[in-house]
């Protein structure tokens, strides 16, 4: 596929973002339950840290954000999970799904795709549950899955459809859990349909995918630094408290 040869000049030198995407959702549970420990939590920390240790350190919770102005929630909650079984399904999938995304569309495009998702699947939980605490990265998964449906199905051909439905089958798969599970499942759709749209206008045609590298590039270092400078402000939000 000439698309693909195309999409993989963009890749991050010697690293996958995807795997660093799981080392982040990986040191930020460590640190979580290390806390929890410290304060005498024990095995609970592990298994289901209790909200307020998750809300310090950086689940969603839209009072805090609206009064308090603390925006970075909006992105540090994707980083941040209710225990190891929760942590343990989402980076599963993530390492599922997000690998050949990667080599796919290229870094820049998944880590927009990615931050996109996350912050549209937050939104849809402001207007579901407003005053409920949310954590984990599935919104950020669901956009990922979302966008593959969509844009492998634009793709075509039988590559196109078996990636297509592979995916598919992720999603519904995802949703079963989220409602066996009580999860989130505003943020799910709200970062699937976030997905689904970003994977119906992304270029195709490798003319296309040219045009708007550039623009793809500036928007994933500007992803980058604000993931960073929010994960940067939950340590920094203890002291201004």
């Amino acid at each position: 596929m000439n698309a693909q040869k195309f999409f993989l000049r963009n890749r991050l030198q010697g690293y996958s973002l995807v795997h660093i995407l799981i080392y982040a959702n990986l040191i930020l549970f460590t640190l979580t339950v290390l806390h929890g420990t410290v304060i005498g939590l024990g095995m609970s920390a592990i298994f289901s840290p209790p909200t307020q240790l998750l809300v310090h350190w950086g689940a969603q919770y839209w009072p805090l954000v609206l009064n308090n102005g603390e925006w970075w929630r909006c992105l540090t909650y994707a980083y941040t999970h209710g225990g190891i079984i929760h942590l343990g399904f989402n980076m599963m999938v993530l390492y599922q799904v997000g690998p050949l995304l990667e080599s796919e569309i290229g870094w820049t495009r998944l880590m927009t795709l990615y931050t996109f998702s996350a912050l549209i699947a937050t939104l849809a939980g402001l207007f579901w549950h407003p005053s409920t605490p949310v954590v984990g990265a599935s919104g950020a998964i669901f956009g990922m899955i979302g966008f593959s449906i969509s844009f492998y199905h634009r793709v075509g051909g039988s590559l196109g459809i078996q990636r297509r439905n592979f995916m598919f089958q992720w999603a519904m798969m995802a949703f079963v859990f989220g409602f066996v599970i009580g999860a989130d499942n505003a943020a799910h759709l709200g970062g699937a349909l976030a997905g689904v749209g970003l994977g119906w206008i992304m270029p195709i045609s490798i003319r296309d995918q040219r045009k708007t590298e550039n623009l793809f590039k500036g928007a994933a270092y500007l992803c980058c630094l604000l993931t960073a400078v929010s994960l940067i402000f939950i340590p920094i939000s203890w002291l201004l408290r």
